[in-house]
């Protein structure tokens, strides 16, 4: 077993194309886990390993891989940054000690960063920030700086700056050691000389040494205590300091090089075991007792019971379903059997793996702080809890977002119909963002995810490892139904057919609720006239109804209701009778409280050269989206605003076309917004109609 002091679970993320994967290639040839860098624009980087991810230049799943650097064993998911995958990013945060968040020195705090940083901060999870492409034109390694401390409102100091900018940069001073590092122009692949701070930069150096310890100081009161009454600090005591405050999540030390030229990222790599957390720094898991609901913390040992969280499934070609797993106590042993006690099942483990990207290494045991594949575990998906059966745990579960875009999908043939059941049941396990749904009025198969590309890429899938051809219907989004004013309604399920017959009477107050609150269920029942066993039957019979609206059929959101009468029979009231009235209930009430759709908001930023900005403003205001702020960045202006998904399929190729593929584009979900009326009529008259 590893010392646990010595291992770095980390993630890398980032922004798209801010050169996250770039990055981890550079990581795995200088700790000489590969020996040739691949480049993604040559759809040859190791962690891209999907054929998918290789022809589109972006990362898609969440890749695994093991290295080691200075003594230290770094365990690395490169997760990736298209909003689509975000779950991907969200459930290697769960698992993860430590991040390594990558900046585009020219771009900035992007909106992607801003949601993978409250995501980690969501996960509290320690972070080094590394500002990249600092050879690019138009790179300010400062202001990236500033808008860190003005976009994400954390404390981040350089611990580093660079000698040049641009296609200058030729060597960094590091801000702890007072010593300038000269790269030759091979970069980390030559030789790296050591040099005095040249004399045009000693202002610069000796104002941001006395900032970082400043800073420092503000979170750490020993500090200030050492830096004034002891005439300094040594660099081996600053490096103890930036560590500590940086496992306490209270200092972001910053990095800077460019992965693309090999300068810098041994540097990163030094950050990576020098500052982020080991398995016996950061606060041990917390989980709960199924059985009495107490709360039990996992230490990192392996002398403990087992503890060990499910975060991804993936369907290996050669080996079947593989459970990645991070192991928070106690060990995992080939062959033994563990129990899942999300599910209540004994699982047994066929084989352990080390994972590097898809190559995979058998090993016998794995212990308290690692990340290892399962292979032969039956009931266990994303999210379940393996455990010893004697000390039962259950973790917390990760939050899945709601699908916003949906599509039908149907075999090409007769031959593939069962293919295309068992490949979307797979996908389905492995992506609990993909939802696969049986509309019976149609007949339909429905898949479902978070944008375009998702289902794109899980058609793809489809057709590439599971052989299945299929026929697609165009992109439908994925619309809710609110109610826009206050009513009473009455529900009553009563029936009589000798014996003991069925009786729920339930009255409630719909209320319109706050935005993003779901169907929130409230009770104020005075005098009994209700049972509280019944509570939740009422609850999950009010929640089942709103899956499907009075309008159209679409799920119900953003609704409260109270329950705050009723009546029940001694003899034939029960949970069944109860439920039932809690569905009626709502699916009576819902036609009288002015019902209206929602259609999903997007939080949209377009990039784009001065000379188009016309053009694609005209663009945006064509398709309903409300712009919010025109930003210069250098040569391009950003464009930010609020868009109607609806509006925005295809949209990739129409700003291409706009400005002669110069122009990008980010998007991500927002929130529900009241659909125009006419747009509604449409939608209602039209085939989208449930």
């Amino acid at each position: 077993m590893d010392n646990k002091q010595d291992i770095r679970n980390i993630g890398i993320i980032a922004h798209i194309d801010a050169g996250k994967t770039t990055t981890t290639e550079r990581i795995l040839f200088h700790t000489g886990r590969i020996h040739k860098m691949g480049e993604v624009h040559d759809g040859t980087a190791v962690m891209d390993w999907m054929v998918q991810e290789q022809e589109r230049g972006i990362t898609i799943t969440s890749a695994v891989t093991t290295c080691a650097w200075k003594g230290k064993r770094i365990n690395i998911i490169d997760t990736p940054g298209h909003v689509d995958f975000t779950i991907e990013v969200e459930r290697s945060l769960k698992v993860l000690d430590g991040a390594l968040v990558v900046f585009c020195a020219v771009g900035g705090v992007q909106p992607q960063t801003e949601t993978v940083w409250r995501q980690a901060d969501r996960y509290e999870v320690p972070k080094v920030a590394f500002v990249n492409k600092i050879d690019r034109t138009g790179a300010d390694f400062l202001k990236v700086v500033k808008e860190m401390h003005e976009k994400l409102g954390v404390n981040a100091q350089p611990i580093m700056l660079p000698i040049g900018m641009e296609n200058e940069f030729k060597g960094v001073v590091d801000l702890i050691e007072c010593k300038a590092y000269i790269f030759e122009e091979q970069g980390d692949l030559g030789e790296i000389q050591e040099a005095p701070v040249p004399e045009d930069m000693k202002e610069l150096v000796t104002f941001w040494r006395h900032n970082l310890i400043v800073k420092l100081a503000d979170v750490d009161e020993e500090v200030m205590d050492r830096y004034i009454n002891d005439g300094g600090i040594y660099p081996h005591e600053l490096k103890a300091f930036i560590r500590k405050a940086t496992d306490k999540n209270l200092f972001t030390p910053v990095v800077c090089g460019t992965a693309l030229r090999n300068k810098g990222m041994k540097f990163v790599l030094d950050a990576v075991v020098d500052y982020l957390p080991s398995p016996l720094d950061i606060r041990p898991a917390i989980g709960t007792n199924p059985d009495t609901g107490e709360q039990v913390v996992a230490e990192p040992s392996d002398d403990l019971p087992l503890c060990a969280y499910a975060y991804k499934i993936m369907t290996d070609p050669y080996i079947g379903t593989l459970t990645f797993t991070r192991i928070y106590s106690g060990k995992i042993t080939a062959g033994t059997y563990v129990y899942n006690s999300t599910v209540g099942k004994k699982e047994r483990i066929s084989q352990l793996v080390k994972m590097h990207a898809d190559d995979r290494e058998m090993v016998q045991e794995a212990g308290a702080g690692e990340i290892v594949g399962l292979v032969g575990l039956k009931h266990t998906i994303t999210a379940h809890t393996l455990c010893d059966e004697s000390k039962p745990v259950v973790m917390e579960h990760i939050k899945f977002p709601e699908p916003v875009i949906s599509m039908s999908i149907e075999p090409a043939t007769r031959a593939d119909q069962d293919k295309l059941g068992v490949g979307l049941k797979k996908l389905e396990n492995e992506d609990p963002s993909f939802r696969v749904m049986y509309n019976e009025e149609t007949g339909q198969t429905l898949i479902a995810g978070m944008g375009e590309l998702h289902l794109e890429i899980i058609v793809d899938r489809l057709k590439r490892e599971f052989g299945v051809q299929t026929k697609v219907g165009s992109p439908q989004v994925a619309y809710r139904e609110t109610i826009t004013r206050e009513v009473k309604s009455t529900g009553k399920f009563i029936q009589q057919s000798g014996g003991h017959g069925q009786y729920g009477h339930v009255e409630v107050i719909l209320r319109p609720g706050e935005r993003n609150s779901g169907v929130v269920f409230t009770e104020s029942i005075k005098g009994g006239a209700i049972p509280r066993e019944y509570f939740k039957a009422i609850e999950q019979g009010v929640k089942a109804a709103a899956k499907s609206g009075s309008l159209a059929g679409y799920p119900v959101t953003d609704v409260s209701i109270e329950l705050y009468d009723g009546s029940y029979h001694d003899v034939d009231s029960s949970e069944l009778a109860f439920n039932n009235a809690g569905s009626i209930a709502l699916r009576e009430g819902m036609p009288k409280a002015k019902p209206i759709l929602l259609e999903p908001i997007m939080n949209l930023e377009v990039t784009t050269p001065d000379e188009y900005l016309g053009d694609v403003i005209g663009d945006m205001n064509m398709r309903r989206i409300k712009i919010s702020a025109i930003e210069q960045k250098g040569v391009t202006k950003i464009v930010t605003g609020e868009a109607p998904l609806a509006q925005m399929f295809g949209y990739a190729t129409a700003l291409r076309s706009l400005t002669q593929g110069r122009a990008t584009y980010t998007m991500e979900p927002s929130f529900y917004k009241e659909v125009p009326r006419d747009t509604m009529e449409k939608i209602l008259a039209g085939p989208a109609a449930k």
